[in-house]
């Protein structure tokens, strides 16, 4: 009599994976506390940080870290090694910042300002020079007297009565509005209105400018706007609904309608070449 063979053995399911680690969540800042109290520094003053309701200062100060204030007054030379945070902030003097400024409302500044990192304001007021290494964000206006500079600018509108270099980008919701005092060079300007009269010595015969040295122009690579109006500028392409070309304007292309033009304004491509031998221009 045949015996059965016992049963082949079952084959246990392979084991479970562990289920992976959970990972704590980041901790959280914690907020910083609210500001409180009054600074008032006089003379020559050195702080690790500052974190208060108003901060005023005259003479020298130097902060090491961040300042953080509802509002601040500063008269002097300043120099602020973090962040510049404020709800109002005005400077009259020289001011320094070497880490991000950012001031909901209104930034004043009186006197030679370097802003070395990225830039915010609700409203910019600049008299004198005021130069940024990153990129300048207004919410409102930017109005500068004197000589500004940055890699680029995104505003409500811009006012500047003076010198400007921005290779980049100048972005404004509303206008531009620029009367140049020197030479200047921007990159791309876009905005509803467009408004640029180059320095009055521009507008001088070559010959006078050559001897008395009045040489300063103004270059832009762009402009897109609705309206357009060029004086004593050169602008290598406009493209808008209406264009009026001024005294000295030159433009090397233009997509549009010319509404107005002056005479001596030029459109068009320009091909320089020496004068022949025993003649000058």
């Amino acid at each position: 009599m045949a015996v059965a063979a016992p049963p082949a053995p079952v084959p246990s399911p392979p084991a479970a994976k562990p289920p992976p680690p959970v990972s704590a969540p980041p901790a959280l800042k914690p907020a910083p506390p609210p500001r409180a109290g009054v600074l008032r520094d006089v003379g020559t003053v050195r702080r690790d940080s500052i974190h208060a309701t108003a901060w005023t200062t005259t003479g020298m100060a130097k902060v090491q870290g961040d300042v953080d204030v509802g509002s601040g007054t500063t008269t002097g030379l300043v120099s602020v090694g973090g962040k510049l945070s404020a709800d109002a902030f005005r400077a009259k003097g020289t001011l320094e910042v070497a880490g991000p400024t950012d001031v909901r409302e209104l930034l004043r500044v009186d006197g030679t300002v370097h802003l070395q990192a990225a830039v915010h304001a609700g409203t910019l007021e600049a008299r004198g020079t005021l130069r940024s290494p990153a990129d300048v964000r207004v919410d409102r206006g930017l109005t500068v007297m004197g000589m500004f500079e940055a890699p680029s600018a995104h505003v409500g509108l811009f006012d500047l009565t003076g010198t400007a270099e921005i290779p980049g980008d100048l972005d404004a919701l509303l206008s531009v509005r620029a009367r140049f005092r020197g030479d200047s060079t921007l990159g791309a300007i876009r905005a509803k209105s467009v408004v640029l009269s180059g320095p009055p010595t521009a507008l001088l015969p070559t010959l006078f400018r050559k001897v008395f040295g009045g040489s300063a122009h103004v270059r832009v690579d762009r402009i897109e706007a609705d309206s357009v109006e060029l004086a004593a500028v050169e602008v290598e392409f406009v493209h808008a609904k209406e264009i009026v070309l001024g005294a000295g304007a030159v433009v090397r292309e233009v997509e549009g309608t010319i509404v107005r033009r002056h005479p001596s304004s030029r459109v068009g491509p320009e091909s320089k070449s020496r004068p022949p031998h025993g003649l000058t221009r």
